[in-house]
């Protein structure tokens, strides 16, 4: 931009200018206008805001695009070979159930950080979409939409639609911390005890011995797995979007990972393995060949809920305490920390992207590992 003229006039009792700008690559006259500034001094000094904008590359053209239609024409749209399926069908669900109903029809460029704390405050208070259910949103749950929309908000600074984002003034909710609820070492071993003949038994092992995420363990193929090393690779996961099974890639980068197995859970992949093969050999031409490992009888993938579901009863018929079954993978994080593995190895297992979530969520461990570390250090220097 190498000028801005500007040019200024009054009408009735108000100011209006117009910045005259280079012509545009088809060679045709290039204009913008503002007015209904009070004085001339106003009017100035907006056009000097303008001039700068343009000269630093900031200037956004005025367009009437509503917040719903840049959501759910523009934006979803363009993410979506960027995101994982799941992330994807989770942004659009609550940008279809919460934030289109309420500031659809709100400008993009008139979205301000006070508009959308209102926004927050009216989902903690009346945001649940079943009229019989009542009530409001979790705050754990509104933090997501103003993470959906901080995610949309830069995008659309990044696309020139809007000058800044309003959602970094804004004020989601702090969501409260869940209690963890964990399986004691004791209480995984009567769980493992309790399926020892289960057809999945080396699948309940290796959840349990290696904190697996629910979706990474039905995507493992027998290639992924090398006995003779005792390693499995993960390089896939099966997501469920909208109820449908895809195969997508691990959760984060560091979710493609290569774990070290035990003994035990070798030999029970061994054993699992030749089961299989006789199951092939029983079923025929009706066997499907998916190359998984853990599936039903007849070779096909099992759906990632199914095991939730299983897992569920086989709890309640071992007597043991309710958990989910992603509180196994909690349970192996908890055990292994205070067995005294370093946090960067279980948090390279686990497939954190970095070792800070793993302090992070595992924090209710460490008060009692720095005691632990405390009295060894002191017993090193000191002597027993």
């Amino acid at each position: 931009m190498r000028r801005v003229r500007g040019h200024f006039r009054k009408r009735g009792d108000r100011w209006y200018f117009w910045a005259e700008l280079d012509a545009g690559p088809d060679g045709k006259r290039r204009q913008i206008s503002r007015g209904g500034f009070r004085t001339r001094k106003e009017a100035e000094t907006a056009f000097a805001e303008l001039r700068d904008q343009l000269r630093r590359g900031s200037f956004v053209a005025t367009n009437r695009t509503t917040l719903g239609a840049f959501l759910l024409d523009q934006w979803l749209p363009a993410i979506r070979m960027t995101v994982r399926p799941t992330t994807h069908d989770h942004y659009a669900r609550m940008a279809t159930a919460y934030v289109v109903p309420a500031l659809g029809k709100q400008r993009l460029q008139a979205l301000t950080a006070a508009r959308l704390n209102a926004f927050y405050a009216t989902l903690l208070a009346e945001g649940r979409r079943v009229a019989k259910a009542g009530g409001g949103l979790s705050p754990k749950t509104v933090r997501h939409v103003h993470t959906m929309l901080h995610k949309s908000l830069h995008d659309a600074v990044r696309w020139g639609l809007i000058a800044k984002n309003p959602a970094d003034q804004a004020d989601p909710p702090r969501p409260r911390r869940a209690e963890m609820k964990v399986w004691a070492p004791e209480q995984l071993r009567t769980f493992l005890d309790h399926v020892r003949e289960d057809r999945l038994y080396a699948a309940w092992l290796v959840l349990a011995t290696t904190g697996m995420r629910r979706g990474e363990l039905p995507g493992v193929q027998w290639k992924d797995v090398d006995l003779s090393t005792q390693r499995l690779s993960v390089v896939r996961a099966l997501t469920v979007v909208r109820s449908v099974v895809q195969v997508s890639e691990p959760k984060t980068a560091k979710g493609r990972r290569a774990l070290a197995l035990d003994p035990a859970t070798v030999a029970a992949l061994r054993a699992h393995r030749a089961r299989q093969n006789e199951e092939r050999l029983a079923w025929g031409e009706g066997w499907e060949d998916t190359a998984l490992v853990f599936t039903l009888e007849d070779g096909s993938l099992i759906h990632p809920t199914r095991f939730s579901d299983w897992f569920a009863d086989h709890s309640r018929a071992a007597g043991l305490p309710r958990i989910r079954l992603h509180d196994l993978r909690h349970s192996y994080a908890t055990a292994a920390l205070s067995a005294g593995i370093p946090a960067k190895v279980v948090s390279e297992r686990l497939g954190h992207a970095n070792v800070s979530i793993t302090l992070d969520t595992y924090s209710h461990v460490l008060p009692g590992l720095q005691e632990d570390a405390a009295s060894k250090v002191a017993a090193l220097i000191l002597g027993s």
